[in-house]
């Protein structure tokens, strides 16, 4: 008789040897749908033998809440609706309200603006015939103009560059570009264009009528550019006087020769923003408003101190 021998590799496993997808029986499980744990499974199906695999009611209840709660929802969405629609006419009088107040404050302040005007010229004009009256009177005149023209602080007329820049037409490039927003004049847009005008010899500058002082501020607030911290709308007319011994025209090379022409160039070419260069015969600017300064002061004498 032929006496067979097994083979440790073959029909028995080793001692100690374990299967290679050991570490992944989960894995198997959940591929294999067995999910649950056996005694789970026993459990259910015992249940389901015995007629009581939902609690009694349990489907009366559940038929019953879904309307419900479909119910609830929909009070809510009509009442949040209501809501929404009660609310609108009020947010629309008040936004009508607050427009209208800002358009007659505008307003009240452009005639006080005005008047401040009048009433500086007429200072101004008073002052002189009085400094006229003496020689140290008309030195001081001399030294009062000058440094009123630093400051901006007085009215100053004669030929000008005007340069005027509108936002992108809405059929333009901003549009094709995808964004409404690069078809816009922006406050840095005015100030390169600004400094440039200083830079080509310009000693007095405006935008729509209001003059530039060494103080000035050129910001944005919401979609309004602010010079200094008053409201302006485009299109915007940027008005230049001097210039070197051509006058405007030559004040108007020297600018389109620069980094701040080339910068008009671009919002013209690339963004589709309106800029166009006029020389006129003869502009105005205001005097700005007197000058303020917060922090550089004249010490003040002590007393009973020496000269």
């Amino acid at each position: 008789m032929e006496r067979r021998t097994e083979d440790p590799g073959r029909g028995r496993e080793p001692r100690g040897w374990r299967r290679p997808d050991a570490s992944m029986s989960l894995l198997a499980d959940l591929f294999a749908g067995k999910v649950l744990d056996p005694g789970y499974a026993e459990a259910a199906a015992r249940r389901r033998a015995a007629g009581r695999d939902r609690a009694p009611g349990h489907g009366r209840l559940l038929r019953a809440g879904v309307p419900a709660v479909l119910i609830g929802i929909g009070m809510l969405v009509a009442v949040a609706g209501a809501e929404v629609r009660r609310s609108e006419p009020v947010a629309a009088a008040q936004r009508s309200r607050l427009i209208a107040e800002i358009r007659d404050r505008t307003a009240r302040t452009d005639g006080l603006q005005r008047r401040l005007d009048a009433l500086r010229e007429q200072t101004q004009r008073q002052r002189a015939a009085a400094l006229e009256r003496s020689a140290a009177g008309q030195r001081a005149r001399e030294d009062v103009a000058a440094a009123g023209d630093a400051a901006a602080a007085t009215a100053v007329s004669g030929p000008a560059l005007v340069l005027i820049l509108d936002d992108a037409p809405r059929e333009g490039g901003a549009e094709r570009r995808g964004r409404p927003d690069e078809g816009r004049v922006y406050d840095q847009d005015l100030q390169i264009l600004v400094n440039g005008l200083w830079a080509a010899g310009a000693t007095a500058i405006g935008i729509n009528g209001q003059r530039l002082t060494p103080t000035t501020a050129i910001r944005t607030a919401g979609e309004a550019v602010l010079v200094d911290y008053r409201p302006l709308s485009a299109p915007y007319e940027v008005t230049a006087l001097g210039g070197a011994a051509g006058g405007p025209a030559a004040l108007e090379r020297e600018f389109l020769a620069s980094a701040a022409g080339r910068r008009a160039e671009l919002l013209r070419e690339r963004y589709g923003i309106r800029v166009e260069t006029r020389v006129r015969d003869r502009a105005r600017l205001p005097g700005a408003g007197a000058l303020r300064l917060r922090y550089a002061r004249a010490p003040e004498p002590r007393r009973g101190a020496g000269p």
